[in-house]
């Protein structure tokens, strides 16, 4: 029997393993999540909402399946936490806002009712910024959400509680999406890792704007095999979501082992001129050997982002009015300042600022499309900034450049977020003061496997994930 305070350091695979193999029933492992969660979630605040009752009887279910007839699928018995914008039948879903306070729904959103086919067992839900807006996560709510790696700093977002509660090894497995950085930047802040996949590859629904492509849903885990799984179990088409992408999930399933002897790799330390810290870049460069010793060709390139930053700006206000016009009109005053300013923006912003907004995002994907025929992949940093203090609700200054909104540092994830082309943030190494930095590196157009792979073996050559925080057990 593995000891109950060593599993809740096992990835999500290797825990599996131990599950099947009968070394650990699911009831173990829940219960040593559990525990960790009692001892930790106080001071983090990750886990907002918790069903530990619940929880523990899902695993004696799938123990007794076990028993019986076998594992009951590809995440059998693996704890889970849900971010709390996706619905969970029976479980209050608040998306970070009083108006949600207390709603209750009666279905699941997709991804959940995958994971939950898929034999995960939810735990509860993870904290976020009222509806996803921003990359710090505070709400009205439930309050912010700490860092593992140092409690008076933010653990980013908007599935910052995703990431921290990962990070804190109270859950193996956890969901997010991603508009402008919201699965990325939150990996970068604390050592795990967040994928971003192509808009459809995780079909979303129900939702508001079932033809937005800047949102996507997408898994976090500690490791990128853990993080495959995860996306083995949630992709896949389904009719409801017109951008659902029609391909088999299975082949997140085939080997991350790859060779990558002469793989072209461009390397953009600031995507172009964006201001980036110090720290973050030093950090970045300290680990740049490793694709070398890998047998890649790295070469400081960068495509053209030249409109992005106006175009993702217009298009995400648009979203952000599609979505919660009725809510500025009805309970303007339970929203913080900065949906507001979103919402409004998309109301009010001239047709002609969508419409150029469309066009310099054609002539982005064009832009991207061609760079990637001559680099298979692309790395850089994932956030600008390293973790700051949990009472900045916002980045106002890199360095000496002024941030101009709230999302106005998270450029370089939402520039890579307007391409469409999948992304993941790998624990990259740590700054002098022993916070987390991720590196980002970007895929061909759906080539989430490709994608996976290389995050595989720079992760195996690193071993960063294994740098837990020093938190109580």
């Amino acid at each position: 029997m593995t000891h109950s305070s060593s599993l809740c350091d096992l990835s999500a695979v290797a825990l599996r393993a131990e599950i099947v193999a009968g070394n650990a029933s699911a009831r173990d492992v829940m219960a040593a999540h559990l525990a960790r969660i009692d001892a930790c979630n106080p001071r983090v605040n990750a886990i907002v909402t918790l069903d530990a009752e619940g929880a523990m009887a899902c695993a004696a279910l799938a123990d007794e399946h076990q028993a019986h007839r076998g594992a009951l699928g590809l995440l059998h018995g693996l704890p889970i936490v849900h971010k709390d914008s996706f619905l969970t039948a029976g479980m209050r879903t608040t998306y970070g806002s009083p108006l949600y306070r207390d709603f209750v729904p009666e279905r699941d959103s997709l991804i959940v009712t995958r994971e939950r086919a898929a034999g995960a067992i939810t735990l509860g839900k993870s904290n976020l910024p009222e509806f996803g807006a921003g990359s710090q996560t505070f709400n009205a709510v439930f309050g912010a959400t700490r860092n593992p790696y140092d409690l008076r700093m933010t653990a980013g977002g908007s599935s910052g509680g995703a990431a921290a509660a990962l990070a804190a090894r109270m859950t193996p497995l956890a969901d997010g999406t991603d508009m402008g950085g919201s699965l990325r930047n939150p990996a970068s802040f604390c050592n795990v890792v967040g994928l971003r996949p192509s808009p459809g590859r995780v079909p979303q629904w129900p939702t508001a704007s079932p033809y937005n492509a800047l949102t996507v849903a997408g898994p976090m885990a500690r490791t990128v095999a853990d993080v495959a799984l995860l996306l083995a179990a949630t992709a896949g088409p389904d009719a409801r979501d017109p951008l659902a992408v029609d391909q088999d999930p299975a082949r997140f399933l085939a080997s991350l082992e790859r060779d990558f002897k002469d793989v072209r790799i461009a390397y953009a330390p600031t995507w172009g001129d964006l201001p980036v810290q110090r720290d973050v870049l030093q950090v970045l460069e300290s680990q740049l050997p490793i694709f070398a010793d890998l047998g890649a060709k790295v070469e400081q390139a960068c495509p053209d982002f030249t409109g992005a930053n106006d175009a993702f700006q217009a298009l995400r206000a648009q979203v952000f009015a599609v979505g919660y016009e009725a809510a500025l009109r009805q309970h303007r005053h339970l929203l913080k300042d900065t949906v507001i300013w979103n919402i409004e923006l998309g109301l009010t912003q001239a047709p002609a600022t969508v419409v150029q907004a469309e066009r310099d995002r054609a002539a982005l994907f064009a832009r991207m499309h061609a760079f990637m025929q001559t680099h298979e992949f692309l790395i850089g940093p994932v956030s600008q900034v390293v973790p700051f203090p949990v009472q900045e609700e916002t980045v106002s200054h890199i360095d000496d450049t002024p941030m101009h909104n709230y999302i106005d540092w998270m450029r370089s994830g939402y520039y890579l977020s307007l391409t469409g082309h999948p992304a993941i943030s790998v624990p990259c190494g740590f700054t002098e003061d022993g916070l987390p930095v991720g590196i980002q590196i970007v895929g061909r157009y759906r080539q989430e496997h490709a994608l996976l792979q290389l995050a595989h073996a720079f992760e195996s050559a690193t071993q960063h994930w294994r740098r837990a925080p020093a938190l109580p057990n």
